[in-house]
């Protein structure tokens, strides 16, 4: 059984569940950790509590959820009221006697009396906190990435809350869910005055949270023409010209996003310091400028849907372009006051041309590979692409060895993650797929024979050769080896990020695994 299942047993009295909340919450405090946590650190610390207290294994779901609320709510309780959501399910009501109706929004409740939930929206009105009665937690991840509200205090019944968790997690949404005393969908019951407790509180802090949406927005800005010649002069003539045309074309971004996220979440600061925009902008000259000789040396026509910069001005002009941007990108380095971030730049630059060297050599002479070879190439293509921009926002934002060793760890599994995901999707398709040094090749040449392989590594169109019958069973063993470790190295990055003590960079973090890796879609 997955050891992150949610189990759908609730303790049966008042006084059990708040003995064991305040159990919990001395745990929790011992453990001196910030949220958010992982589905499967809720699940250590929910075991390790049933083992010492002898609690049935039927409890674990209840405990998940009430071990996630004692790590939010010193947080919760830093967030201003009117930025909370009181969100309470319908089947509180009730079910013969409630006179209200039902809109898009939620039950438009008549405060008759003959339920709780007049008096938990009237709690809720007092301090000023919104709320509504509506089902399922889904709609509030998108209330909360809009800025309507920072936080959810929710109630639900754990049978929904086993759907609705993982993806609250993911989003690392801030909040609490206090599960209904029984499962039924009419007629429920909640520890109201618990519920009341946890509206009530409020710290003399007030929590910084990022608004990612406007921080996107304004790194987009940055590369708008008139902006981008303020950072990048030209002279008028071809290289530069195409280099600021280069630099504007579409793209997303995430690359200057992330270092000034990672800056502003370590600082605290509302605004970007010209310090990191020209960090930030360079970081995308080096992104730009590796785009330019990959599609060179991976003969590509097309990037964002136009042609590339070799088809259109030639392969001599396209390089002298790439050159181009990484000296623009180490002029905006330079004039940054602190000199760690060119070193941090230079290492990972090398460490990137060394990972594209070895696969340019096997595609010259390809040959047999294991599982660490493909392991060992991301490690220097892919991690630093993910790592220099989180270690820039870092190294910005003061420097900190100890953070920097854990956003190293953090990029190496997530970058192999993403990695081994992206190796698993290209046989997604049917449209033909020449052979490089990946993940799945290195598992088919480790479970292989010989003559096998040499077949493999002589086939022009690999999809075609392993979706033959007789090798398609060899392509789906090997998928499903390699989807499996897509969780691993995903469960890795998110288990590096436990210690972490910032709670918005950690949210940050959070986020950027669950986009990179597309979970929970």
């Amino acid at each position: 059984m997955d050891e992150t299942k949610i189990i759908y047993d609730v303790p049966a009295t008042l006084v059990e569940r708040m003995e064991l909340r305040s159990l919990i919450a001395q745990r929790v405090g011992s453990l001196q950790v910030q949220p958010p946590l992982s589905m499967h650190d809720l699940s250590d610390i929910a075991l390790q509590l049933m083992e010492e207290k002898q609690l049935p294994s039927s409890f674990k779901g209840w405990l998940m959820v009430e071990i996630h609320n004692q790590v939010w709510k010193a947080f919760v309780a830093s967030i201003p009221y009117e930025r909370r959501l009181l969100l309470l399910p319908k089947c509180l009501s009730h079910s013969t006697k409630c006179e209200a109706e039902m809109d898009e929004f939620g039950l438009l409740c008549h405060r008759c009396g003959r339920c709780v939930i007049p008096s938990l929206e009237q709690k809720a009105e007092e301090l000023g906190v919104m709320s509504m009665v509506a089902e399922g937690f889904t709609s509030v991840v998108e209330l909360i990435k809009n800025r309507v509200v920072d936080c959810v205090i929710g109630v639900s019944c754990l049978k929904s809350l086993e759907k609705a968790f993982p993806l609250l997690i993911s989003h690392a949404v801030p909040g609490m869910a206090i599960p209904l005393n029984f499962d039924g969908c009419k007629d429920t019951e909640v520890d109201s005055g618990y519920v009341m407790q946890l509206l009530s509180m409020r710290s003399e802090d007030d929590a910084y949270l990022l608004d990612y949406d406007q921080l996107k927005q304004e790194v987009q800005d940055w590369f708008a023409p008139s902006s981008l010649r303020q950072y990048l002069p030209s002279d008028g003539r071809q290289t530069l010209e195409a280099s600021l045309q280069w630099m504007g074309n579409d793209g997303k971004r995430w690359r200057p996003y992330l270092l000034a996220a990672t800056y502003k979440a370590l600082s605290g600061r509302t605004e970007v310091p010209e310090d990191v925009k020209r960090a930030a902008i360079g970081v995308e000259c080096f992104h730009k400028a590796s785009l330019v000789h990959d599609d060179i040396q991976d003969n590509d026509d097309t990037r964002y849907g136009k042609p590339t910069l070799h088809v259109r001005y030639g392969v001599p002009m396209a390089i002298n372009v790439g050159d181009a941007l990484l000296g623009e990108g180490y002029s905006l380095l330079s004039q940054c006051s602190s000199p760690a971030l060119l070193a941090a730049v230079a290492k990972a630059h090398v460490e990137l041309c060394q990972g594209q060297g070895i696969e340019l050599e096997w595609s010259n002479h390809p040959q047999s590979i294991t599982l660490d070879f493909a392991l060992d190439i991301f490690r220097k293509k892919t991690v630093p692409a993910f790592e220099v921009s989180l270690q820039l926002g870092a190294i910005c934002a003061g420097d900190d060895a100890s953070l920097r060793q854990t956003i190293h760890e953090f990029s190496d599994a997530l970058g192999i993650a993403y990695q081994l995901q992206d190796d698993v999707e290209d046989f997604a398709g049917q449209e033909k797929l020449e052979l490089r040094p990946s993940a799945i090749l290195g598992v088919l040449c480790e479970e292989n024979t010989p003559s096998f392989i040499e077949e493999l590594l002589q086939s022009d169109d690999v999809i075609a050769f392993l979706n033959q019958p007789i090798h398609k069973p060899k392509l789906d063993q090997a998928l499903e080896r390699v989807k499996a470790l897509v969780e691993v190295y995903h469960q890795e990055a998110i288990g590096v990020l436990y210690q972490l003590k910032n709670v918005e960079l950690k949210r940050l973090l959070f986020r950027v695994t669950e986009r990179i890796l597309n979970k929970n879609k």
